[in-house]
């Protein structure tokens, strides 16, 4: 009989990332359209992490399931304002336009977490609930509920979304 190793346990010092922020990502695609878009979109956020983005810690992608075709990542950023800044720059806010206008029969969703507190998600075109969906009750992402950052901070000093509510609404 032989003797089994004692579990590796390690856990992380985070004191060095006050300002953490932690990003979940997911896009399904039910049908062979989207996922043409679904492709296209990875393809597009995996160029701009690429360009290894100021505050960026680390990105990974992972799938959810393959049938239908539901991809997702996980983002670790040192700070929301890194994070926040990097989606109102060229390549994220491209595709984060074009997906707002014309999502091409995908779905997409994204939960936000801070080390400091608050949560907050997204959820487009999601019909299968999927996160804090499944057990939270939903509503209209409009007002003062259209930013991440509006809801991160209630009453707080949201800088301009990537993409406005007027600018959806005109199309």
């Amino acid at each position: 009989m032989s003797k089994q190793a004692p579990v590796r346990r390690q856990t992380v010092d985070l004191s060095g990332y006050p300002g953490l922020v932690v990003i979940y990502l997911g896009m399904r695609a039910p049908s062979l359209k989207a996922l043409g878009a679904l492709m296209k979109t990875g393809k597009q956020i995996g160029q701009a992490v690429a360009e290894r983005p100021d505050g960026l810690l680390l990105h990974e992608n992972f799938v959810f399931s393959l049938l239908p075709p539901h991809l997702g990542m996980r983002q670790y950023w040192r700070d929301l304002q890194s994070l926040e800044a990097w989606t109102r720059e060229g390549l994220h806010r491209g595709w984060w336009t074009s997906f707002l206008k014309d999502p091409k029969g995908t779905s997409f969703w994204h939960e936000t977490y801070r080390r400091s507190g608050g949560f907050e998600a997204i959820y487009d075109n999601v019909e299968r609930p999927v996160g804090m969906m499944a057990f939270a009750p939903t509503q209209q992402a409009k007002g003062p509920m259209f930013s991440a950052r509006a809801r991160l901070d209630p009453g707080g000093q949201a800088p301009v979304a990537p993409v406005t509510e007027a600018e959806l609404e005109t199309g």
